[in-house]
């Protein structure tokens, strides 16, 4: 019964700033990296940041390097994404992901929409 629930998405202004959570239930939260990736309409999934089971190393890509700071609460059995200075090429799906073996679990994804 593993189950990932992405929620915080919604619509912003440029400069605005949004926190998305994914609460995760199913497994042993605490062994497994996380990951945040976003899908734009018409273009492939890109892996946006992601977090060492225990929260020490974390690693994102540049278009958000500065902006974007993923976290986790292990005792919670979440992961977040807190975004700052959102500019209009941010807006995608976000999805949450668990590296589990042999197959990763994904999230439904939640939707990030950056417009003036």
């Amino acid at each position: 019964q593993v189950q990932l629930v992405e929620s915080g998405g919604g619509l912003v202004q440029p400069g605005g700033s949004l926190r998305l959570s994914c609460a995760a239930s199913g497994f042993t939260f605490s062994r497994y990296a996380m990951s945040w990736y976003r899908q734009a309409p018409g273009k492939e999934r890109d892996l946006v940041a992601t977090i060492t089971s225990s929260g020490v190393i974390t690693s994102y890509a540049d278009s958000v390097k500065g902006r974007f700071t993923i976290s986790r609460a292990n005792a919670k059995n979440t992961v977040y994404l807190q975004m700052n200075n959102l500019k209009p090429e941010d807006t995608a799906l976000y999805y949450c992901k668990a590296y589990l073996v042999p197959i990763a679990a994904w999230g439904q994804g939640t939707q990030v929409t950056v417009s003036s």
